[in-house]
């Protein structure tokens, strides 16, 4: 019969400061000479470590354990120590186990002739072979490390090999007379990342060797060579974590054939959270030329902008403070013209008064600079100062029709300089006033489906006092779902809608019982008098607006669409968007397509049609592709493609892509890349992730 036989602590040589062992065994002798034998389904249990053997001799004048095997040790990290036979202290600190073979963190396995315990830190193995491959009998496996001699440290949580060969199935590869691997287990380390090989029809072909340095628990610092036929580069990235925020650094410097000179990159960003519920967000960009970004594929931005924003916000109130650079980096356009600088400050109350409702306050600044001394727009600059107040409510009326009601006025005072058609201080007050009725209709069918119908109606007026102020944010609007009930559809606080307006609409939803939902709306804007403000494609210009139509699908099983678009009264569309999507376990796909009528008001000199692709299937389980793509309908041409494929097992993950870019820019050339990297599970830093291991076959 098994038993619980003892508590280590009963014999000095298992007594520990921290607690006592527990041993359990089938059968426990305590011999004359003084030592304690324990045989058959030998479980030893200390501190989150178990030990598990076929016998144990204690022989108290050697304070000595002799184990037989089989012998599994698990530590508490989840570290498996398995062996034949071991001589081991009666704390498993010091000794020798022989035949041994350790696991780390479940991935990374090295066996071993012989290992020698050292202070409870240091195990050293002999004659070793380390592999996070799966072993099928004799037969090789797809990779592994033969060394005369392996330490690990398991404080410092590397590995270091003496007189290394790396094999592949076998075959010697190259040799390293030492070197140093962080285990699986180790969150950060210094040393080299997964390298990866590029080749880039401008740059050549060149490898990129990423170098990791801890700068504390804080902060650290990655350093990238990438060296080509054409280019010599050092790529930086610096992150730093703080009590209260965190700061990142991403940049390079190059010399290429390309450019003449220094080329250089930098993205900064950072995220505070300042004392009184203030948070600060800061991000800087700059480049030393337009093309550099694309060039070396660091980012598809034709703009990039420097800002800086400080931003509270509370139950009831929210303030924000935004300071932006822009600079350009189009082959059409100039920093001096942008307008490069805009400055915003805002502030919004909300109150419950006592006649019930909400009202909200607010105020703003806002500030746009140009640095030309051009006449007009291209060199005008604008200040506003602006208040603003409204109240709305809402009812529920008989017959479940729910009514709201709103009204406000907004005074706005704009100082313009280098424009001579704007004088310098212009003031304008604008009152509004809207009424909306709702009547929702639903019904649930025998079968579990409901269907909710919903009309809605609003009658609005607004009116204009004083001078006309120049439009600085309000040049590109859209007529969507979101501002069908709106008091005004211009995007920013420059522009206004006045007049008397109706805008009605009706949307059908319908909600099956398995989960599955779609949707069905429709929506106009009619005036008193022509809206020209308005450009001819935003669909909201002249007495009537375009009809608005929207739809929407949404399955259980990962199938989406959204379609929107805007006809006129010929059936013609001014624009439409749609966008499908379906994501299951081995398959993800999304297409989006745009469609925009030509607008010189809008700089859109061409109709624009364009198609997007973006897809991701897991062929089997090793291997999985990815696809995306770029065509630009309306010209016949595409933009941009990309394809990658992966295969990964147990023990090794290969990457292999290539990419297209066409450009039509005469700052950006036409690039073809290709790259290709690999790395091997078990001795990255941080769990890998591990693919499937392929069945061992007799």
């Amino acid at each position: 019969m098994r038993w619980l036989l003892f508590l280590f602590c009963m014999w000095p040589c298992f007594a520990v400061a921290q607690g006592a062992a527990t041993l359990v065994a089938d059968s426990v002798v305590l011999t004359e000479d003084k030592q304690l034998v324990a045989s058959g389904n030998v479980e030893v249990l200390y501190e989150g470590t178990k030990l598990t053997a076929t016998a144990i001799t204690y022989d108290q004048p050697s304070d000595r354990l002799v184990i037989d095997g089989p012998i599994v040790i698990k530590a508490a990290d989840g570290t498996l120590l398995v062996a034949d036979k071991a001589d081991l202290d009666p704390r498993l600190q010091n000794g020798m186990l022989l035949g041994a073979r350790l696991v780390l963190d479940q991935q990374l396995q090295l066996a071993a002739n012989q290992i020698d315990r050292r202070e409870g830190r240091f195990s050293q193995l002999y004659r070793t072979a380390a592999t996070s491959c799966q072993v099928c009998g004799e037969g090789p496996p797809l990779w592994d490390i033969r060394a005369e001699r392996v330490v690990h440290d398991a404080e410092e949580k590397q590995l270091y090999f003496d007189n290394a060969i790396v094999r592949i199935k076998g075959l010697p590869v190259f040799w390293l007379p030492r070197m140093r691997l962080p285990d699986p287990t180790l969150d950060r380390a210094n040393g080299f990342l997964i390298p990866s090989q590029e080749t880039n029809t401008q740059l050549g072909v060149g490898i990129r060797l990423p170098y990791f340095v801890t700068l504390g628990d804080s902060r650290d610092v990655t350093l990238t060579p990438y060296l080509s036929e054409k280019t010599r580069t050092l790529e930086l990235i610096y992150r730093q974590a703080f009590t209260n925020g965190n700061l990142r650094l991403q940049g390079a410097a190059s010399r290429d054939t390309l450019e003449e000179g220094l080329r250089t990159y930098l993205f900064a960003n950072g995220n505070f959270n300042l004392p009184q519920d203030v948070a600060l967000r800061f991000d800087i960009e700059t480049v030393s030329d337009p093309s550099y970004l694309s060039d070396y594929n660091y980012s598809s931005k034709d703009r990039i902008d420097s800002a800086v924003s400080i931003i509270r916000v509370k139950q009831n109130s929210l303030l924000q403070a935004n300071l932006t650079y822009y600079q350009t980096l189009r082959d059409d356009e100039t920093n001096s013209t942008l307008p490069p600088i805009v400055a915003e400050l805002g502030y919004e109350q909300r109150l419950r008064p006592a006649i019930g409702g909400i009202t909200h306050v607010e105020a703003g600044l806002d500030l746009s600079y140009r640095f030309s001394d051009l006449d007009g727009v291209r060199g005008r600059d604008v200040v506003r100062a602006g208040v603003a107040s409204g109240w709305e409510n809402s009812w529920v009326l008989p017959g479940g029709i729910l009514a709201s009601a709103q009204t406000g006025a907004r005074l706005d005072a704009y100082w313009v300089a280098d424009d001579a058609a704007f004088s310098d201080e212009r003031l304008r007050v604008v009152p509004n006033a809207a009424v909306a009725l709702r009547w929702p209709w639903a019904m649930t069918t025998a079968t579990g489906v409901t269907h909710v119908i919903e009309p809605v109606v609003q009658a609005a007026a607004s009116t204009a006092l004083g001078g006309t102020p120049p439009n600085e944010d309000s040049t590109r609007n859209e007529f969507d779902s979101g501002n069908l009930l709106a008091l005004s559809r211009f995007a920013g606080d420059d522009a206004v809608e006045t007049g008397t307006q109706a805008a009605y609409g009706v949307s059908w939803t319908r909600y099956g019982n398995e989960g599955a939902s779609s949707r069905l709306a429709f929506g106009r804007v009619v005036r008193d008098s022509s809206e020209t403000d308005f450009t001819p494609s935003s669909g909201l210009s002249g007495s009537f607006s375009d009809w608005l139509i929207a739809g929407q699908i949404r399955t259980p099983d990962g199938f989406s669409f959204d379609a929107y678009a805007l006809l006129d009264d010929t059936g013609e569309a001014t624009r439409a968007a749609s966008l499908i999507g379906w994501e299951s376990r081995d398959l993800s796909l999304a297409t989006a397509y745009i469609w925009q009528a030509a607008d010189p008001i809008e700089e859109r000199e061409e109709t624009l049609s364009e198609w997007t692709v973006d897809a991701g299937a897991k062929i089997t389980q090793a291997w999985s592709l990815t696809a995306d793509g770029r065509y630009n309908v309306a010209q016949d041409r595409p933009v941009s493609a990309a394809l990658g494929l992966r295969w990964r097992n147990e023990c090794v993950t290969i990457d292999v892509s290539a990419s297209r870019r066409y450009s039509s820019s005469t700052n950006v050339e036409p690039t073809t890349t290709y790259g290709i990297s690999g790395s091997l599970t078990g001795f990255s830093v941080g769990r890998s992730q591990s693919g499937p291991a392929a069945p061992c076959r007799n």
